[in-house]
């Protein structure tokens, strides 16, 4: 009986209480009180219950409660309200800001007006609760209301969140559950929104999240590692990244960018998806771009760790992935573009795989650029890495560039000589024959005509792929062999025409002065040696040079520019003769007298001593110059010996003169260092007849009355009248 007795009474209490528990309803009544405690209540029984996951009770909530209530509630937590008393703001503000967040996990609420207007408070509470426990609450109500609208977010930009958030985010916990809803919404905002306007109106603050992310980047090893490493590939390798760049350039530190270092290596060196291993490709090139090449050796071990890894783990670890990406990449472009059966189809793809080939062959010349800078010698490079690891890279580098030439000639055998990747191709291959002339040299002799005939997809004619090789070609023209190679494949009308067409443009940036002198030294060292290789004196591209280098020298009043095209020009003359010249239809009169002048210009300049001191160069050009003249330059004022080809004569200050062809230009020359105007001047053609009772102009050094004996009239009157004077004091009959 007693054991009945209790067993009653204790189903009696069990009862008694569950009618006492509230319920859902009751909690949705007391929302609905007209009383603001009746409210307060609600709420706080409903945090209590209700579970986050629950959209459905959590609309009901919603509707029951309404907007305006847990607006003011929010201002009076902040502290910009008065409708509810104020001492127990930080309860208030705690209960407004769980209850927002809550109600946020319901998509069509987060997308609402209402929720997106109170973004602009949000803000201010993280700004001025930093530390505090509702902070995390903050963050998801941010997240949760911009991933729900397009409006969400760009509220969020235009009230200052990229702000907040930069300020914010160095002192978050690392790995924190906040640290991960803030990166995510800087994600949205650098995806989402124009990143024009994102990058030029906060480069500053994507610095900031940049330094805070690498941070996170190189101490988390959980899933997180992966997010911060995509949202710095996104910031860093976007188009409109510059003013990030320099904002990053001007910190006070670069403990960021060693923190790159070490999540880079961490990512590379473990077992990782090879899209992640792509995106730390994509970040390492985009660090280099900003602090410089040295930044692949370097320290990688954590501040408080015990662990230290070598110097030279990062450039080894890129080298080698970057290889491997590229043998991997060109295989399968390859065949996409010769072997699929439908390769318009595979468009798209194609451009994929060329964009991430691109990343990895700019890794390749990065790594190039730094060997180059140790200067060729071992002794300095074994200085900052050890001798093994030069040879590793080195052996590397050779290998790599064997598969790029492979490229090349699958190419050149399937005809396909235009497209960004075959251009990509030749600039790495360029850059590292600049340095190594004679690495893959079968490969290279093969396919150099191929190489310099490859054009970029939006290219007419072949341009980009010559400059890319100049730097090689100047090499190897220092060596006879090369000049052969050059002369036998006709691989020097390229570059003549790409000297052309760069001097065409008349437009010079120093990057172009840069290339038109390498396009000149090679010229330069091919026509030095015209001896001792077989080359094609007539070359009519030679001609169109000449007048090019006339034309560009003109009006400049640098000394390197004049006696380089001086230089070049007085070595063609001595290559073609006059015939040649005046029969070529793109040779005018003019032009002739431009040739004069440059000629002249170099004579005066080492005459009057303009050249500096210092510019051995130049001194070395006139000596060209006067070697490609047979000029006596210790008694240049009284005697000019000029030759050219097979044809020679003497100027002497005397009465008398014999000139062989065109020999007759210079005489200017030689009345400007004071030789004596000639009484008569005998101009002799052998096997030409004489003409009689044409009036041409001369030099008005001449005396007036001159006697001219001449062979053909008409090289008189197409030269003579440019070269020796266009405004003359006399004339003569004959």
């Amino acid at each position: 009986m007693e054991e009945q007795a209790s067993s009653s009474s204790s189903s009696s209490t069990g009862a008694s209480s569950s009618q006492l528990q509230p319920s859902l309803d009751d909690c949705l009544k007391l929302l609905r009180g007209e009383r603001d405690e009746q409210r307060l209540a609600g709420l706080l029984l409903v945090t209590k219950f209700c579970s986050k996951d629950d959209h459905t009770a959590i609309r009901k909530v919603y509707d029951s409660l309404g907007s305006q209530f847990l607006h003011r509630l929010l201002r009076t937590g902040i502290g910009k309200g008065s409708d509810v008393g104020s001492d127990n703001r930080d309860a208030y503000l705690q209960l407004s800001i769980t209850v927002l967040a809550a109600f946020c996990r319901v998509p069509q609420i987060a997308a609402s007006e209402e929720m997106i207007n109170k973004i602009p408070l949000i803000l201010e509470t993280i700004s001025k609760e930093a530390g505090s426990p509702i902070i995390e609450d903050c963050y998801e109500y941010l997240f949760l209301v911009s991933t729900a609208s397009e409006e969400g977010v760009q509220t969020l930009y235009k009230s200052g969140g990229l702000n907040v958030l930069a300020s914010q985010m160095m002192i978050l916990p690392d790995g924190s559950h906040m640290i991960e809803l803030a990166l995510r919404l800087v994600q949205i905002i650098v995806i989402k929104l124009p990143s024009e306007n994102v990058y030029s109106e906060h480069p500053t603050d994507l610095s900031m999240v940049v330094c805070a992310v690498a941070k996170q980047f190189a101490v988390l090893q959980n899933a997180l590692k992966f997010e911060a490493l995509l949202l710095l590939s996104t910031i860093l390798s976007n188009r409109y990244s510059a003013p990030v760049y320099d904002a990053l350039r001007l910190m006070e530190n670069d403990v960021w960018s060693t923190n790159l270092r070490i999540g880079i290596v961490a990512i590379l060196q473990n077992r990782v998806a090879p899209s992640h291993k792509l995106h730390a490709l994509v970040l390492a090139e985009c660090v280099i771009s900003i602090v410089g090449e040295r930044w692949l050796i370097g320290e990688m071990n954590l501040t408080g760790s015990q662990v230290s890894l070598p110097a030279d783990r990062c450039i080894l670890l890129i080298l080698e992935s970057s290889r491997v990406e590229i043998a991997v990449l060109l295989n399968d472009l390859a065949y996409l573009k010769y072997e699929a059966s439908n390769a318009s189809s595979n468009r798209e793809n194609i451009l994929v795989k060329q964009r991430n080939l691109g990343v990895a062959f700019s890794l390749v010349e990065k790594i190039i650029k730094l060997i180059s800078s140790f200067g060729g010698e071992e002794s300095t490079a074994n200085a900052i890495i050890s001798e093994s690891t030069f040879t590793k890279i080195i052996s590397g580098l050779n290998e790599t560039i064997g598969v790029v030439l492979d490229y090349i000639r699958d190419a050149k055998e399937h005809g396909q000589m235009k497209g960004d990747d075959l251009l990509a191709a030749v600039r790495v291959i360029g850059s590292y024959l600049a340095e190594a002339p004679d690495a893959c040299k079968d490969k290279v002799i093969e396919l150099l005509g191929c190489m310099l005939s490859i054009e970029g997809e939006d290219e007419l004619s072949p341009f980009y792929s010559i400059c890319f090789l100049l730097p090689m070609l100047c090499q190897i023209t220092l060596k006879t062999g090369g000049c052969k190679i050059l002369a036998s494949s006709g691989a020097f009308r390229e570059v003549v025409g790409y000297l052309i067409a760069l001097i065409d443009q008349n437009n010079f940036t120093s990057e172009d002065n840069g290339s038109i002198f390498l396009a000149c030294d090679t010229i330069l060292n091919l026509l030095l040696k015209q001896e001792q290789i077989k080359f094609p004196s007539d070359d009519p591209s030679f001609i169109r040079l000449s007048v090019a280098l006339s034309r560009w020298a003109e009006g400049m009043d640098d000394a390197s520019i004049i006696m380089m095209a001086s230089s070049i020009c007085s070595l063609i003359l001595d290559l073609t003769s006059e015939e040649a010249l005046l029969n070529h239809p793109d040779f005018t009169s003019g032009d002739i007298g431009n040739l004069s002048k440059l000629i002249r210009r170099s004579f005066v300049m080492c005459g009057q001593d303009l050249i500096s001191d210092d510019a051995k160069a130049e001194v070395d050009l006139f000596q060209i110059i006067t070697s490609g003249l047979n000029v006596n330059k210790s008694n240049l004022g009284h005697q000019v010996g000029l030759y050219f080809g097979s044809k020679s004569c003497l100027f002497k200050d005397s009465t008398k003169m014999s000139v062989h062809h065109h020999s007759i230009y210079f005489y200017r020359l030689w009345c400007c260092y004071g030789g004596s105007p000639l009484s008569t001047i005998t101009i002799h053609n052998p096997g030409a007849d004489f003409h009689r009772g044409a009036q041409v102009h001369v030099n008005p050094m001449w005396n007036p009355g001159t006697r001219v004996h001449l062979g053909p009239l008409v090289t008189l009157c197409t030269i003579a009248y440019q070269v020796l004077g266009s405004n003359p004091s006399g004339h003569i009959v004959f």
